[in-house]
């Protein structure tokens, strides 16, 4: 018999819950027999939503009426107790008791409760936050994205590490190829952070990825390379762009096909394309932000995305447990 995979879930986090969460379960519960859910948060709400489809044999729920707020800050929520459902999700995986963490909550708060929880890998600094993002071939995984505003080169090398492991983790036939996000492609191109990272990549040898050198913002998306490397600054701008660059084409493309009868009818006669076209940029499809080296993986979904969303970041769980994360960065730090 398969061993179950046991995800410790933050019921009350993020817009619309804990109902979005419930739903997010039982969508995923459809593929997927293998995780047994450990809810945290307020039983007698939880409980209005969970349906007699839902196997009692696949979650537990583990019942607090304290909850991490939006408005809390990072410090506040931190003094709030332990016994909110966001520190209870954390310390589960702390304890043992589940595999990985996943919220949709303040995200400021989720990384504070998790550095407090949970010890950093020996030989890493600093935490990254990283992400998938879609590009001409697949995904990528870029880090950091906010988690540090200031990086040393040494920082920069563990995040290559970590965010190659996090690649094969989620793609295992697939080869890992790791490049800096810089203002060129020139060797000489960039601060003294940017070009020290260079050479300690191009010095070091590792099975796990290949380094490509630099990449510039516009050709992330080509595919060309799939694990960008850069600071939580510099991350931050080109995630928030990336987002409000593709908010505004699928806009404006919308009002295209619907202004006109035209466009009403081209629409209908490429059905078929522009659904792939939209479920390309969606971002619930690759919805789930990764909080990376600590001693387990703690997993942040978007605080408004729909219970589909959140379910897709329950895939993520799955198959970073799957391919073993945290041994693969173990075994490249050195």
């Amino acid at each position: 018999m398969t061993k179950k995979i046991k995800i410790a879930v933050d019921a009350m986090g993020g817009e619309n819950s804990p109902k979005k969460v419930i739903d997010a379960i039982l969508e995923n519960t459809k593929k997927n027999k293998d995780i047994f859910f450990n809810i945290f948060g307020d039983e007698n709400i939880i409980k209005n939503y969970i349906s007699k489809k839902l196997d009692d044999n696949i979650y537990k729920i583990h019942h607090t009426e304290n909850k991490i707020l939006d408005t809390d800050t990072p410090l506040s929520a931190a003094k709030k107790g332990k016994d909110t459902s966001m520190w209870l999700t954390v310390e589960s995986v702390k304890n043992k008791e589940s595999d990985i963490a996943i919220s949709a909550g303040n995200t400021g708060a989720l990384f504070v409760i998790a550095k407090l929880n949970l010890k950093m890998i020996e030989k890493i600094d600093k935490p990254a936050l990283s992400a998938l993002w879609p590009n001409k071939k697949g995904f990528n995984v870029v880090l950091d994205l906010g988690a540090n505003i200031e990086c040393s080169e040494k920082n920069l090398l563990d995040f290559s590490i970590m965010g190659a492991s996090l690649y094969k983790s989620l793609y295992p036939n697939d080869e890992a190829k790791v490049a800096l996000l810089n203002i060129g492609s020139e060797e000489l191109k960039g601060n003294e952070v940017i070009k020290n990272a260079y050479q300690l990549l191009n010095e070091k040898k590792n099975k796990d990825f290949k380094f490509m050198g630099y990449v510039e913002g516009n050709n992330i998306m080509e595919g060309d390379v799939n694990v960008i490397v850069t600071d939580g600054f510099t991350g931050n701008i080109a995630l928030k762009t990336a987002e409000g660059t593709a908010n505004f084409i699928m806009n404006e493309f919308k009002k295209t096909m619907t202004s006109n009868i035209l466009g009403k009818i081209s629409a209908l006669i490429n059905i078929s394309n522009l659904k792939k076209t939209k479920q390309k940029f969606d971002p619930r499809y690759y919805n789930g932000a990764i909080l990376i080296g600590l001693t387990s993986p703690v997993v942040k979904s978007h605080g408004s995305t729909d219970y589909i969303g959140f379910s897709n970041s329950i895939n993520v769980c799955k198959k970073i447990i799957e391919g073993d994360l945290i041994q693969k960065i173990k075994n490249n730090i050195n």
